[in-house]
């Protein structure tokens, strides 16, 4: 795992990826390295011939990852010759590069004048997408003469603010009480970010709104439409007239929260403004509040946890394929690699990997998720000149899903098959006197190989010493392997003579085979009797 900081220059520095692999400059190039990101975009780049690893592209840790840690850029690393494989990963370290940040610059609080000292108020959160110390760390609020503010921490590390009163109020002395907040990140520098708070001070109404639980916990599938009712919360409130009636609302925590539910103020139902996705969020925490006509408030917490439902296929990713091969490859010969994902969870999240139909590959498992097809048996292109072998990929959810892939694999030819003559003997026969060039015979044959591999070259094979030049009286076309004379004969000179043809194809090396030509030399009455 490598590190390198978000908003990092373009060719700014990573790793040496050579060093790491044991491999030179001069290797690597050769070897045709090249990088495969996880996912669309490629925010990396490899210099085949130094074996550094820079920036590509400018990363936002933020737009990446969210609120997420860590933030990790993954991506292989591919090898040819042999094929090989590596997976590497790079942590985007965050920089403070967000202050904190609130949505409201001027928050107003209507707080009675019977508020007792230690009433604690929850205040609206700061924002920062910063992650970590960067993060907002704490408030402050600056001097006055009735609060100071107490920082705290959710479950999921995020810090907010209560407001914690010091002394009574007097409505007939002071009103309003004006101050301002501030939150603090933990940069170095720090940043920070400012509101202003108004206290209203409220002629009495002595009892607030009381939730009938502190914390709702629900569940919901990721599934469920827009408007589907998530919780139902419920206060009351002792008050009679205007002031024991309650408005429920969404206390703003997270902008995400404001986008996704939505409550009714009279009923305290609370629904989805929009469908969940467990694979974006897997649990909200919703603050309520409930205030009622005379300006008092409470407030609950409603737990809402995400259930997984099967709605992602698996994905089959190929990241290198060997789109021809040899057919001599040996068994157990890489073909492709491919990755296998599924973005839900559990058994919907399991996968499993096989090959359609019956060929002569097979699926070698490298590490979770990633795979290589290999050759299982030995191939011949003169039977099946070329597959389409189709991987399937099957997750373990109800109704499971699935998808396929087709990938086509076209065999080289290998010279394997030797030339073939149709015959192991040609015998001919030619009249005395015909004219030179006379095409008498063809020596047919046969070959299984192609290309290069099946083009056959003809040749007449020298006679043994003390036999007669049968090579001087008759010519073989290389290419055709038509038999022409190359003088006319004379019978009363040679009546018969043998002669072995080859042929040759072009392979490397070539492979060659061998046919016997007789020729039968037939009389002529040319000759008139002497006396």
């Amino acid at each position: 795992r490598y590190s390198v900081p978000e908003e990092a220059e373009r060719g700014s520095f990573v790793a040496n990826l050579a060093k790491d692999l044991g491999l030179t400059g001069e290797e690597l190039s050769a070897r045709q390295a090249r990088l495969v990101p996880d996912g669309k975009k490629q925010y990396l780049q490899l210099n085949q011939h130094t074996g550094d690893l820079v920036v590509r592209e400018q990363m936002d840790r933020e737009e990446l990852c969210g609120q997420s840690e860590p933030c990790l850029v993954r991506f292989e690393v591919l090898l040819e010759s042999p094929l090989q494989s590596f997976r590497a990963e790079v942590r985007l370290t965050d920089i403070n590069d967000h202050a904190p940040v609130f949505l409201n610059k001027e928050i107003v609080l209507n707080i009675p004048e019977s508020a007792m000292p230690e009433t604690r108020f929850l205040l609206e959160s700061a924002l920062d997408p910063d992650v970590g110390n960067n993060s907002l760390q704490h408030y402050s609020i600056s001097s006055n003469e009735y609060f100071h503010v107490y920082t705290r921490q959710r479950n999921d590390g995020r810090r907010y603010a209560e407001l914690v009163l010091d002394r009574a109020l007097d409505r007939e002395q002071q009103a309003e009480v004006a101050f301002s907040i501030t939150a603090v990140d933990g940069g170095t520098p720090p940043r920070s970010g400012t509101a202003l708070i108004r206290v209203v001070v409220l002629d009495i109404n002595d009892n607030i709104p009381v939730f009938t639980r502190s914390m709702y916990k629900v569940s919901i599938r990721e599934n469920s439409s827009q408007d589907t009712l998530v919780a139902v919360v419920s206060a009351s409130d002792l008050d009679s007239g205007t002031n024991g009636e309650i408005a429920y609302s969404i206390f703003q925590n997270s902008e995400e929260n404001l986008q996704t539910f939505k409550i009714n103020p009279g009923t305290g139902q609370i629904r989805l403004k929009k469908p969940l996705d467990y694979e974006e969020t897997k649990t909200y925490e919703i603050d309520v509040q409930a205030t009622d006509g005379g300006g008092l408030s409470a407030h609950c917490k409603v737990e809402v946890q995400v259930e997984d439902v099967n709605d992602n296929a698996p994905e089959v990713i190929i990241t290198s394929l060997t789109s021809t091969l040899s057919e001599a490859a040996p068994s157990n010969t890489v073909v492709a690699l491919f990755n296998v994902r599924d973005r839900d969870s559990g058994d919907n999240g399991r996968t499993t990997c096989e090959l359609a139909g019956e060929q002569p590959f097979g699926i070698s498992q490298l590490a979770a998720g990633a795979y290589a097809l290999v050759t299982s048996e030995a191939l011949d292109r003169e039977q099946v000149a070329e597959y389409n072998v189709t991987v399937r990929a099957r997750d373990e959810g109800s109704p499971a899903l699935s998808t396929s892939k087709t990938l086509l694999v076209r065999l080289l030819d290998v010279n394997d098959n030797v030339p073939t003559f149709i015959q192991d003997i040609y015998t001919m026969v030619m009249s005395e006197n015909e004219p030179a060039g006379t095409s008498t015979l063809g020596c047919e044959r046969q070959h299984a190989d192609a290309g290069e591999n099946a083009r056959v070259r003809y040749a007449v094979e020298a006679p043994p010493p003390g036999t007669p030049a049968a090579a001087s009286f008759v010519s073989v076309d290389a290419e055709s392997g038509t038999v022409r004379t190359l003088r006319p004969l004379d019978y009363e000179k040679v009546r018969a003579f043998e002669l072995v043809v080859c042929a040759s194809d072009g392979g490397s090396p070539p492979l060659s085979t061998q046919a016997l030509l007789r020729v039968v030399v037939q009389d002529q009455n040319d000759n008139a009797p002497v006396v």
